[in-house]
Order: C-alpha cells, then sequence, then structure tokens
C-alpha cells in the first residue's frame, strides 16, 4: 500500500500521465490525417473527408494550445497548407520568438501572442488577421481551425470598446458566474464567437478540431462557439447580467450600449442559417482523458482508483467542503479522482485562483484528519494570476498554519488562498503549491483524493 510520506511525488506523477494524455499535438494527430489526395478529421468511422484538390486550406489555431496544436496540424498538412495564424496566450509553451515552424518554409505563419483571461489589443489586430484572409475564401477551401483554452479572450471582435469590453469581462470573472454563463453573454456582444467565425470563413468549408475545457464539451460553449451554432439568445445573456448584478459595476453608459446592442439583436428578423454552411465540430480531447489516464497512473502507483466525476462544478469553497467529506470516508489505499471547473465569488482583496481555494477549505474541513491528502490542479498550469496551478492539503495544514501564526479562515475569508500557501513555503513548511508553469493545454481542473 502507497505511503503517506510519498503524497506529493505521487499526485506529481499522476498529474504528469494526465498532461500527457491531454497532450494538444498527440489530440490533433489522433484526429487529423492525410491519405493520399484525401484529408481526414475525426476518427474512423466517424471522419470527415476533404478532397485535397478542392482548393486552399487556411489553418488558425486559438488558444492557450494554439502553437502546439497548429504545429501538428501543419507538420500534417504540409504543402497543402497556404497560411496559417496562430493565436496564443503570452507565456504559453512555443509562443512569440520561441516558436520556430517546423513546416515548410512555402506556408507563410503567423504567431501572435495576446491577452488572457481580459482581451487586450493584440486579441483584436490578431483577429482582425484572421477575418482579412478569410475574405479570400472561394467555394472548396477549407478552414481547419484548432480551438483550446482561452480562445474567448484570444480571439474577439467585440461590439464594444476594448476598454468597455475588458470591463464587462472582469466584472463577470469576478462575479462568481460559470463559464458556461460568462460565454452566454460573449457570445452574444461579439462578431467572431456564436459561430461567428464559420460565417466569416463561407463559402468555404470548416473544419473545427476542439480541446474541450469546459464540463459537458458543448463546442458552442468551449472558446464560445467560433465555429459552432449558439441555441441560445439574447435574452439568455440579459438573463446572466442581471442575475449577477452587472450592470452596478459598468459604467452607466456602457450598460446602456450592451442593453441596447441585446434588445435590437433579439428583435432583429434573420433568414440566414447556420445548417446552410458546410461545418464539422471534432472534441480532440477533454478532462474525462486526463483523469482517465491519472487514475490508470494511481492504479500503477499501487492505489486502488476510482474516478469519481468530470462533471464537478460549484463554487470553489463549498465544494472544498464536499471533497475534504469525500476524503473522510475514503478507504484506506484508496485514491479518488474529479475534474470540472469550479467557480469563486470573489469578495476579499486577496489573491488566488478556484483550485487553491477549494485546497484551502478543504483544509479547514480536514482539520485534524490523519492520513488523508487532497490536491487540486489547474491543467494549464495557472490558477488565477499566481503562477501556481493549485496546491496539496492534509488533515495537518491547517493546524501548522496556526502554529506559525497563519489565519487559515480569515485567508478563506479575504480570496487570499495563495497568500495562505505560500507564507506556508516561505515559513519553511513543504511547499503546498503546485507551480509546474503553463503546461501548454488546458482540459480543466483535476482534484484527487488521496487515504492512507
Amino acid at each position: 500500500m502507497p505511503a503517506f510520506e510519498q503524497h506529493r511525488d505521487h499526485v506529481e506523477q499522476m498529474i504528469a500521465a494526465a498532461l500527457e494524455a491531454a497532450d494538444p499535438a498527440t489530440a490533433v494527430l489522433r484526429n487529423l490525417r492525410q491519405d493520399g489526395q484525401r484529408l481526414w478529421v475525426g476518427k474512423a468511422p466517424a471522419s470527415w473527408r476533404y478532397e485535397l484538390a478542392r482548393g486552399r486550406i487556411y489553418v488558425v489555431a486559438v488558444g492557450k494550445a494554439a502553437v502546439l496544436m497548429g504545429r501538428a496540424a501543419l507538420q500534417v498538412l504540409q504543402e497543402h497548407a497556404a497560411e496559417a495564424i496562430l493565436i496564443g496566450k503570452q507565456g504559453e509553451p512555443g509562443v512569440g520568438r520561441r516558436y520556430r515552424a517546423t513546416v515548410s518554409s512555402q506556408v507563410p505563419v503567423t504567431v501572435f501572442e495576446a491577452g488572457h483571461p481580459v482581451s487586450d489589443e493584440t486579441s483584436i489586430r490578431a483577429t482582425a488577421a484572421v477575418l482579412a484572409i478569410l475574405e479570400q475564401t472561394r467555394p472548396g477551401d477549407l478552414l481547419l481551425c484548432l480551438i483550446s483554452g482561452g480562445t474567448s479572450a484570444l480571439l474577439t471582435q467585440p461590439v464594444l470598446t476594448l476598454a468597455e469590453w475588458q470591463q464587462l469581462t472582469s466584472v463577470l470573472l469576478d462575479s462568481g458566474c460559470t463559464i458556461h454563463e460568462l460565454n452566454s453573454v460573449r457570445k452574444q456582444l461579439d462578431r467572431v464567437k456564436g459561430g461567428g467565425l464559420a460565417w466569416a470563413a463561407a463559402p468555404a468549408s470548416v473544419a473545427g478540431l476542439i480541446l474541450s475545457d469546459v464540463v459537458g464539451n458543448r463546442p458552442d460553449i468551449i472558446g464560445s462557439g467560433p465555429t459552432a451554432p449558439d441555441p441560445e439568445s439574447p435574452a439568455t445573456a440579459l438573463t446572466v447580467l442581471h442575475r449577477y448584478n452587472v450592470a452596478a459595476r459598468l459604467a452607466p453608459e456602457t450598460w446602456k450600449v450592451i442593453t441596447n446592442y441585446l434588445t435590437d439583436r433579439h428583435n432583429a428578423t434573420s433568414v440566414a442559417r447556420f445548417g446552410d454552411l458546410d461545418v464539422v465540430n471534432v472534441i480532440v480531447g477533454d478532462v474525462g482523458t486526463a483523469v482517465r489516464a491519472a487514475a490508470a497512473e494511481a492504479e500503477k502507483l499501487g492505489y486502488t482508483a476510482q474516478p469519481l466525476t468530470c462533471h464537478l462544478q460549484g463554487e470553489a469553497r463549498e465544494v472544498g467542503r464536499v471533497v475534504a467529506g469525500l476524503a473522510i470516508d475514503a478507504a484506506p489505499g484508496s485514491c479518488l479522482l474529479l475534474g470540472g471547473e469550479t467557480t469563486v465569488t470573489v469578495r476579499g482583496e486577496g489573491r488566488g485562483g478556484r483550485n487553491q481555494e477549494l485546497a484551502l477549505a478543504a483544509a479547514l474541513a480536514l482539520d485534524g484528519q490523519e492520513n488523508v491528502v487532497v490536491a487540486t490542479f489547474a491543467s494549464d498550469g495557472e490558477d488565477g494570476t499566481t503562477g501556481a496551478a493549485g496546491a496539496i492539503v492534509t488533515g495537518e495544514t491547517a493546524a501548522r498554519a496556526r502554529a506559525l501564526g497563519l489565519r487559515p479562515r480569515i485567508a478563506l475569508e479575504e480570496n487570499d488562498s495563495y497568500g495562505f500557501f505560500n507564507a506556508l513555503a516561505l515559513a519553511g513548511e513543504p511547499d503546498p503549491l503546485l507551480r509546474p508553469g503553463p503546461t501548454g493545454t488546458n482540459v480543466n481542473d483535476l482534484v484527487f483524493i488521496l487515504r492512507y
């Protein structure tokens, strides 16, 4: 049976297995292959076929895994790619000067570093470059669109000014709304979201390869669905905005622009149908892939592994208490695994992220329990803006913190989970924080429960 003293090594080994399984390049290569003069998208027998002689292929990759996914696609396409634009997050692996094309020099490749989680001027400029090449499309052409987490911020043409768009996004991020709700709003206020990129590519065909970072894998929610039909309406967006009292935190002029635009869009009559476009979307990887790989690694390490859910949602501190309850009741020698994405309603002035806040709440609920570990991990390597991806806590964490003069409950109330965990590390305690840096992928979050 695994030993409690080895828990950090075991958590890191399971994380490594999860990340390997969610590797963006591998996900693309599993779902894109060239066979003579045919390009196959998706796995057999449900593959979609494109005849390479029909026209030109434009590659657009957006998200935290944009460069890795784009590079893999270009390796498959080689000289059949006419042009490629890759839009990645600042600091992600391979973005910017670190990128070196491994395909024919005949393929023009442009790489942008844009802002996330809030769009910046580069996001706008990169999107304009994408739309410019799509103006060239003819019948028979193909847009190969590679989408990963972060696309909503990186690919944007909002109906608001950039400053208004940034303020709206920031307010929603702090409100405690889910990613589904956030993207329900963004889809209605952005010209390339909610299928807008597919419309811009017409009359070309569109194939989307999507690395999912949202619970449920809905293509219209992942990256705000640039290549997917939007089943929602402006009324959905207004409901979300009212639910979280967004108007109270926006300039009155901005709120007026938003409500007028959504009202006008709701009243507009449109005869165009998304079903008239030639579009296929394929989910190439998700949190389930990562959870299953981590569970297999746990079995190798001697645990009895049990994935519980890939649909974990809710307020992070509340979920942390539930996770602690599962940990207390778990059988010795077991590893329980959960995947999903929680939310944080920001009330205090501290620093943290949903994974660290979940871990801090779990540490309080586990106080005094022996031989139990809870670890949380953001698969993109970044939990909030802290430089950490999550944390590892035990039944000893809260007591050790109090012995050092730290106040875990106050830290939770102030949304200061990072400050709390970092203070433990600075005091000479084993670092509770997981700090791998950007991983180059993004398939939601992982929670591990280890019982010894």
